[in-house]
């Protein structure tokens, strides 16, 4: 086995007919070794220098080596941490452009630079081999390019929120081989239930390489939700069977085929390797002060994140590594959008502060790839100034926690009409800037961080004592209700009211303006058992109990995600603003209370919120013009009586009367049931056309 220099262009392993290209940047590096394994990754058989640096980018070329060869890096480099500097050549390394690994991460001293217990601390060398504890890259053939996905306008998206594992682990209709793993979550049964319920795009949690904390290990448990990632190219293997690239391009296949979107949530604001306490994995050793946010002393770790350490992507090659990977992620493997965890420590700059047109989101939204495929961002951090809502600039939509909030107190009866008001319409005083769209808000009841909706009814009080920290993690305040029993009760008014309030919960989610997302299992009426912060339960907190499903909200579901199709005054692009339609002289938008005037000042926030109507039409600055109305009646308090606005109104849905058909509502008045949604649209509406 032998090297002669290779081309500094494309970092990671890059085959060729003659043999395989290998690249890694490290400016402060003295020497790069490129380390070759047996195929089960526990041999080492071959150490080879690499033996060109050009700008900082290592490279060599190995002939006659394959796809399939197992690997790693040993980097060379001063041990100094207080000047930012951790090279440890002891200490096997992950290429972070690795496009597969190969075997587990084992928790062992061996894999940290210093020397655990040392007086010394993370000053100390640490001389130990780490190479068997530590997964290895695998050499991977370029994949031919993927086909373009249904590419759904964001005014057509549902988003479900869902896990790779937790969707199938204990589904009975997915073969029992499958249940876990990407094969079985593309596997028919999840796709009709998909189908059936209306979703547009599948919103996976974490599917990069990634690490079980070793606290939690200690404790026997797992890291769930998966954000600890140690690669960003290759796909998690613990979701595949044998050929995880294979498997994952597979499975986005199948979806596109169903016309369903895939959109991956990525975490480019931290990595698995924490503070200087913890291991020396990949980026650690291979450039610690190029790769991390360091503090002035360069000793320690800027933490926005939260987790020990925040990536540098106002460095050029870290913002590279992020760049291509999100291209690797939609070009080879077909992904329709990214959901990007913590945004705003990726918006961060050299000096820490927030900036919408920091580095990374600019770099993005120029991108001739990535600009055309859908971006979220999670629009906070627990940096200082973290909290950035409405900021980020188009075209990213937001998770909007405003939305989760405002609704939940609306139900719970202690919100205002006020706030409501704003959130059903796209929380347009947050959005409306900058040429933004009304579908820039991602409208949500419940996410995999906190109560599920069925834990929103049922607890008032976390119960976080399975994640062994002594329930101290988590929120605290969950805005949630239990109807006088904390937990599971077999009382059939409980259990009704219970009912009664996701469902208008859940009609007040997907007939708002904005873009709505269902995390998957609310519409079973899944339960955590009151954990608020299920990270690391890899178990039946988590996977979605299909046999105790709610075939009832199912249904109830899919009839919501159909009404929204079929009435496209339900999912506007452009906010209404109240404002005159030139056409014919009509608000886009009027507010009614119970006796049908328009609410007054002191209405909005009277105590003892009651009963409030939404008129909504086309909105006067759309490009199109139609005499669609739809009129949309939200009773949180008891009984009362609605009086519709002029005209001929069908009644589409009564949220207190699921199974009620569709009906022509002649009566100026309509009684409204407790806790309770209406849907109305005005009967036989001029078809759209363009405004003249």
């Amino acid at each position: 086995m032998h090297i002669r220099p290779g081309c500094a262009a494309a970092l990671g392993a890059t085959v060729s007919a003659e043999g395989v290209n290998f690249a890694l940047f490290s400016a402060h590096a003295t020497r790069v070794e490129l380390c070759l394994f047996s195929p089960n990754g526990q041999t080492e058989q071959a150490r080879l220098t690499l033996p060109e640096a050009e700008g900082g980018i290592w490279s060599g070329f190995v002939p006659g080596l394959k796809p399939g060869a197992v690997y790693g890096y040993r980097v060379h480099g001063p041990y100094e941490p207080e000047a930012g500097h951790r090279f440890n050549p002891n200490k096997l390394l992950i290429d972070p452009y690795a496009r597969q690994v190969v075997g587990p991460l084992v928790w062992d001293d061996a894999l940290m630079g210093h020397e655990v217990g040392h007086p010394r601390g993370d000053l100390s060398f640490d001389t130990r081999d780490s190479a068997p504890f530590v997964p290895k890259a695998v050499v991977c053939a370029a994949l031919p390019p993927a086909a373009p996905g249904p590419r759904r306008p964001w005014d057509e998206t549902v988003i479900y929120e869902a896990h790779v594992k937790g969707m199938t682990a204990r589904h009975p209709a997915v073969p029992r081989g499958l249940r876990g793993t990407y094969q079985g979550l593309a596997s028919q049964p999840v796709i009709d239930h998909l189908v059936r319920l209306g979703i547009t795009a599948i919103e996976l949690l974490p599917v990069h390489a990634f690490l079980d904390d070793r606290f939690l290990v200690a404790q026997g448990l797992r890291n769930y939700w998966g954000y600890q990632p140690i690669g960003f190219f290759a796909p998690e293997p613990r979701y595949g069977l044998s050929a995880p690239i294979l498997e994952i391009r597979q499975m986005v296949e199948r979806f596109h085929a169903a016309g369903i979107e895939v959109i991956l949530d990525v975490v480019f604001n931290h990595s698995g390797e924490s503070d200087e306490t913890g291991p020396t994995l990949a980026f650690r050793g291979i450039d610690n002060s190029s790769y991390y946010r360091l503090t002035e002393d360069g000793r320690h770790y800027i933490n926005d994140t939260g987790t020990g350490n925040t990536l540098n992507l106002s460095h050029p090659m870290m913002l590279r590594l992020a760049m291509d990977s999100l291209r690797y992620w939609v070009e080879q493997i077909g992904i329709d959008g990214f959901r990007f965890d913590l945004a705003a420590t990726l918006a961060r700059g050299k000096r820490g502060g927030f900036s919408p047109r920091a580095a990374f989101l600019s770099t993005l939204r120029q991108d001739p790839v990535l600009a055309r495929v859908k971006l979220i961002a999670e629009p906070w951090d627990v940096g200082p100034g973290g909290y950035r809502l409405g900021e980020f600039p188009p075209p990213f939509a937001e998770w909007n926690d405003r939305y989760r909030d405002g609704v939940r107190r609306f139900w719970r009866g202690d919100g205002s009409r006020a706030e409501l008001a704003r959130r059903i319409v796209g929380s347009a005083e947050i959005f409306d800037v900058s040429g933004r769209l009304a579908t820039t808000s991602v409208n949500f009841l419940s996410a995999h961080d906190g109560f599920t909706l069925q834990d929103v009814v049922s607890f008032v009080k976390k119960h976080n004592l399975p994640n062994g920290e002594g329930n101290r993690d988590g929120h605290s305040e969950n805005l949630s209700d239990n109807f006088g029993i904390e937990g599971p009760s077999d009382d059939p008014a409980i259990t009704a009211a219970r009912a009664a309030r996701k469902r208008a919960m859940l009609a007040t989610l997907l007939l708002s303006q904005g873009t709505p997302m269902l995390l998957a299992g609310d519409e079973i009426g899944h339960s955590q058992r009151g954990n608020n912060n299920a990270y690391a339960q890899d178990n039946d907190t988590t996977w979605l109990d299909w046999a105790a499903a709610d075939p009832d909200l199912v249904a109830f579901v899919a009839r919501l995600t159909a009404l929204r199709r079929a009435h496209p005054v339900l999912r506007q692009r452009r906010f209404l603003h109240s404002g005159l339609r030139a056409e014919d002289g009509l608000r886009d938008l009027v507010w009614r209370l119970p006796s049908g005037e328009e609410p007054k000042g002191p209405d909005w926030h009277a105590p003892g919120i009651c009963c409030l109507g939404a008129e909504l039409r086309v909105a006067a600055a759309a490009p199109c013009w139609g005499a669609a109305a739809a009129f949309l009646v939200l009773n949180p308090g008891g009984p009362t009586i609605m009086r519709l606005p002029e005209g001929r109104w069908r009644m589409m849905l009564d949220s207190a009367d699921p199974l009620a058909p569709e009906a022509e509502f002649a009566a100026a008045e309509t009684p409204v049931a407790a806790q309770s949604v209406q849907l109305f649209i005005a009967a036989a509406p001029e078809p759209v056309q363009e405004r003249p």
